[in-house]
């Protein structure tokens, strides 16, 4: 069985992003890295568009009815927490 081709795909980037990615050594690594990264690491509320819909907004501040955010004193990460529990962040 052979290998298929990889697909070539393309974006356009303003100057300023064109202008950082020149010194980029290996720019299809770095870009296929970072949306990698995002699709991996994209917040499962928005699924990474950075946006809440008017409905999602209803749900997150019913949600928040009942959990709040918090950041760990030691890692600095933002966490949920469920109602009035105070759960240690497990590094």
């Amino acid at each position: 069985m052979r290998n298929k081709k990889p697909e070539t795909i393309t974006f356009k980037a303003d100057e300023t992003l064109a202008q950082a990615l020149l010194r980029v050594p290996n720019k299809s690594e770095f870009i296929r890295n970072a949306i990698l990264n995002a699709l991996e690491n994209g917040c499962p509320l928005c699924q990474g568009t950075g946006i809440l819909t008017s409905e999602q907004r209803r749900h997150w501040a019913k949600f928040l009815n009942t959990h709040s955010l918090q950041k760990c004193d030691e890692c600095k990460a933002v966490h949920l927490v469920c109602g009035t529990e105070e759960t240690p962040c497990r590094h």
